[in-house]
């Protein structure tokens, strides 16, 4: 018998990508996050350990993953693969873009 039940339900689903807000929704479990960005789980429990990438977490204190976490996760890939740049410095990188990204904000609201 096949089962007609969606995750999340079609009326949550719709749109779910439809702007800025939603990519901060937790969606992914460790395994399919791992997947998605083309990384071992243990090196996503490294980095969460270490405070690099935080994922949100259910009241069984699994971790799920939001897409903002993926694009940090791909981030570090490339930053680790391509470029051969260890955690601390993969640390301070993602806290300087972090910060840059709040100070361009605030020079538009200026503006």
């Amino acid at each position: 018998m096949p089962d007609d039940r969606q995750f999340p339900p079609k009326e949550e689903a719709d749109g779910i990508h439809e702007n800025v807000e939603n990519e901060d929704v937790p969606l992914y479990v460790i395994s399919v996050a791992a997947k998605l960005v083309r990384l071992p789980a243990w090196t996503l429990r490294v980095l969460d350990e270490q405070g690099i990438v935080v994922p949100k977490r259910t009241g069984k204190n699994r971790r799920l993953y939001s897409d903002s976490d993926l694009s940090k996760l791909v981030r570090v890939r490339s930053l680790t693969e391509e470029l051969g740049v260890n955690m601390n410095g993969v640390r301070i990188i993602l806290q300087l873009e972090e910060q840059n990204k709040i100070n361009a904000a605030d020079q538009q609201q200026q503006s």
